[in-house]
């Protein structure tokens, strides 16, 4: 994620800010220039933001509900701004519970778009286009009405992903609730941010691999995702990962089956990024006293999203979360990045880099 800066008074501003707390000035980012703007009041709902003057603009209607900080042209005839626009369906928000989660997922779904525009991935909501466009379902059990409570009593909403439809349970953005799901599961990580960037892999994987001349190739690292997926899931949770899995996933889920494995090696392509454009933006380097293995030595001094050389962007990768990961133990914490990469989890991280970077990843493209 960039770093952002108050165009009034040059405060450091955050991405999901929407007031400068130095000047007061109201905050909204433009999505097509990757800005956060401080804003000057036009008539009506119109801003103009101080990063492009010439660019009037207003709120995504989403602002009213405090759930998104996007601006949209002000002669724009939609209401949503393009992060927006992907939701079919949003939790009743007269529960303040229900508000405050649908809150929490929006600001993990702005992070998400945020990085797929980066990465110039197409992306369209399912309202433009009803055959490969995206969709997501915030779903909550307090949305059943009482008429229907037996059956409520047996239904569970499912976090996943369908042709191009992502359901996100929104009990999710719940802390504790989410962290019963991590320790029921023996996850070593579980976050907002992760279940959209893994739901969104299996769209991806259905845009980018699925009919495509990669598909070979996808089945020589993943496996042939041609095999049952129902029974490999009910395998996967009677029996869990198998033993040693650790020498071919990213994690003990991505064993379950080729298309997870898929979606869970996209995921940390994504976190990847995101974190290394933030190590670059605050100008972080790694040199620990007294190694004298160069590997271990990196400034991170370019940006991520246009780094064309995989062996650059994991090269950096390591020595960061060596060094993140010990700077969370000196506060007790466990590890921020709790993963190890494989040589055949690299294999696979640099087969997501070629399906963005096609023409310079060294793995050669299919024919």
């Amino acid at each position: 994620m960039k770093v952002f800066h108050c165009q009034s008074c040059g405060q450091m501003v955050y991405f999901a800010n929407t007031r400068c707390e130095r000047c007061g000035h109201r905050l909204g980012y433009l999505p097509d220039l990757a800005v956060l703007s401080a804003l000057a009041p036009l008539e009506g709902d119109r801003w103009r933001p101080l990063a492009a003057p010439t660019r009037p603009s207003r709120f995504c209607a989403n602002a009213a509900h405090d759930a998104c900080n996007w601006l949209i042209p002000a002669e724009s005839p939609g209401a949503f701004c393009q992060a927006c626009r992907l939701n079919r369906t949003i939790p009743d928000l007269g529960p303040w519970e229900n508000r405050l989660r649908w809150q929490r997922l929006e600001t993990a779904k702005h992070r998400l778009v945020y990085g797929l525009l980066r990465l110039g991935l197409p992306l369209v909501s399912r309202f433009d286009d009803p055959e490969t466009g995206l969709a997501f379902d915030f779903l909550a059990n307090s949305d059943r009405t009482d008429s229907d409570r037996i059956a409520r009593e047996h239904f569970q909403i499912v976090t996943g992903h369908a042709a191009g439809l992502i359901t996100i349970d929104i009990a999710e953005a719940d802390d504790a609730e989410r962290e019963r799901h991590r320790r029921d599961m023996a996850e070593s990580y579980r976050t907002l941010l992760g279940h959209f960037r893994h739901e969104v892999g299996h769209y991806y994987w259905d845009r980018l691999v699925r009919s495509s001349p990669w598909i070979a190739a996808f089945r020589d690292l993943f496996g042939d995702e041609r095999r049952d997926y129902q029974t490999s899931l009910s395998t996967y949770y009677a029996q869990g990962p198998p033993a040693g899995w650790q020498q071919h996933h990213v994690s003990g889920y991505a064993s379950a089956h080729p298309w997870e494995d898929f979606a869970e090696t996209w995921a940390h392509y994504l976190h990847i990024l995101d974190t290394l454009e933030t190590a670059c933006e605050f100008g972080l380097r790694v040199r620990p006293r007294g190694e004298t293995d160069p590997a271990l030595i990196v400034d991170v001094d370019f940006d991520p999203y246009g780094q064309q050389d995989f062996n650059v962007l994991i090269g950096t990768w390591l020595p960061l979360t060596y060094g993140v990961n010990s700077l969370n133990h000196s506060m007790g914490l466990p590890d921020l990045y709790p993963f190890v990469l494989a040589p055949t989890v690299m294999g696979k991280l640099r087969f997501v880099h070629g399906l963005v970077f096609p023409l310079s990843s060294a793995l050669a493209r299919p024919a």
